[in-house]
């Protein structure tokens, strides 16, 4: 053996051993893949398949049908998923990978910009594992999102195709502040800016280190000090800057907005998607239907806030404002979706642990939904709002192959939807329990 290829040979050997001692599974397959199955939902005509065949070759799916509609290539890999149902793979538009579920509050103080990045290794994984092959990430800090998304790309580690934030945007002492300590530390979070052109300038900014979405604090939250959850932020001068600069370079933009002046006015200044949207009056409702926003209401992370968020940090303040924003979010959510509201699918995983981020599903037809629904807000829509349904949202020819299998009738128990024993993501099984 040459030096050469000793080396070669070493280096290909301890790649393996660090996959291994990860946990992950790689499954090599052919060019052109055939998947059978017993049904597909079809989440383009609101119906189920029976016994479909999904042909795809390299990353694209290539012929979607009944089996036998279709002469099979000799040369293809088969993959017999008899009793399962396919789906899209889910779509998340709302998580934060960079964070940590069990460091809340004060805690957070001492993690570091590093540590978040690779916080967000494992999380990226613990994500994909559950179904999830795409996630908008609305705020990280340091642009650790942008290295994460990157590094996911390269092949470095297994994640979700992430669309990612960077810093979100907010105002002095807001809900996108630190405003944990005194002012002798001269504590200011990086995505802070006061001012129409501030504002630009930031999302200038985040548009240099490699956002691909804006994020920005339009109300005070939950989980911040201070902040009164329903005030409105930024003036509606400030937010129609930031949205128009973001626009320009032909970016999304997804306002934080709990507060009903706050959603009305980031509306009416032409945001993408509010996040949270708990308390929606009439106007509100009908504002986002007419203007074609999208609402991303995460309303099953007030059970983890709740029942969990002291142990993990979470400060009596903001436990104090998540019992009386959780019951308004929820109902605000039945009106949204009974006026017929574009809804997506948001979980706000980070404050609560990655992998669970499907318990919401079964919560969203709790409070409305038809299970038909549910799975368009978190395969269909998310696609429209990113502007890839060419690419993504559905089981269709021409669209990447990101597919997950459940064993059982999805369709009846969305519960089902909270393991998921096959995922494929850009026409690679990356988990396939047996």
């Amino acid at each position: 053996m040459t030096a050469t290829n000793k080396y070669t040979f070493n280096s290909l050997f301890w790649v393996l051993i660090f996959i291994s001692s990860l946990g992950l599974s790689f499954v090599s397959q052919a060019a052109i893949t055939v998947i059978k199955a017993d049904a597909l939902v079809d989440v383009q005509n609101s119906k189920i398949v029976n016994n479909p065949i999904v042909i795809i070759e390299n990353n694209v799916i290539q012929y979607v049908g009944k089996q036998g509609s279709k002469t099979l290539p000799e040369e293809a890999s088969f993959i017999d998923l008899s009793g399962h149902t396919l789906l899209p793979g889910l779509m998340d538009m709302h998580v934060h990978l960079t964070s940590d579920a069990n460091i809340h509050g004060y805690r957070r103080l001492k993690v570091s910009t590093p540590r978040s990045a690779i916080t967000g290794v494992k999380n990226a994984r613990a994500t994909l594992m559950s179904g999830f092959t795409t996630v908008r990430n609305v705020g990280a800090p340091g642009y650790a999102d942008v290295a994460l998304r990157d590094a996911i790309n390269d092949g470095d580690i297994i994640g979700p195709r992430m669309y990612v934030s960077g810093p979100s945007i907010g105002v002095t002492g807001g809900h996108c502040d630190n405003n944990l300590l005194p002012f002798e530390y001269k504590a200011t979070s990086e995505g802070v800016a006061d001012g129409p052109w501030a504002v630009r300038a930031k999302v200038r900014q985040n548009i240099k280190y490699g956002a691909d979405v804006i994020k920005f604090c339009a109300t005070g939250g939950v989980l911040s000090k201070g902040t009164k959850v329903g005030a409105q932020q930024f003036s509606f001068e400030e937010m129609q800057a930031l949205i128009t600069e973001a626009h320009l370079r032909g970016l999304t933009v997804a306002a934080h907005a709990h507060g009903t002046d706050g959603i009305k006015n980031a509306i009416r200044a032409g945001v993408d998607s509010v996040e949270h949207a708990s308390f929606l009056d009439k106007e509100a409702i009908a504002l986002a239907k007419e203007m074609g926003t999208y609402l991303s209401m995460d309303i099953y992370v007030t059970e983890y806030i709740l029942g969990e968020g002291e142990k993990a940090g979470i400060l009596e303040e903001s436990l104090a404002k998540e019992r009386t924003v959780g019951k308004r979010q929820r109902a605000s959510f039945t009106n949204a979706h009974l006026a017929g509201v574009n809804m997506i699918f948001g979980s706000d995983a980070g404050v609560y642990p990655h992998g669970d981020n499907a318990r919401q599903l079964s919560r969203m037809v709790r409070f409305g939904m038809s299970a038909m629904e549910v799975i368009q807000a978190a395969t269909l829509h998310p696609a429209d709002l990113l502007g890839k349904s060419n690419l993504l949202g559905s089981i269709d020819t021409g669209k990447i192959a990101d597919i997950i299998a459940v064993k059982g009738d999805v369709m009846n128990d969305l519960t089902l939807l909270e393991h998921i024993p096959v995922v494929i993501k850009d026409g690679i099984i990356v988990k396939h329990e047996k």
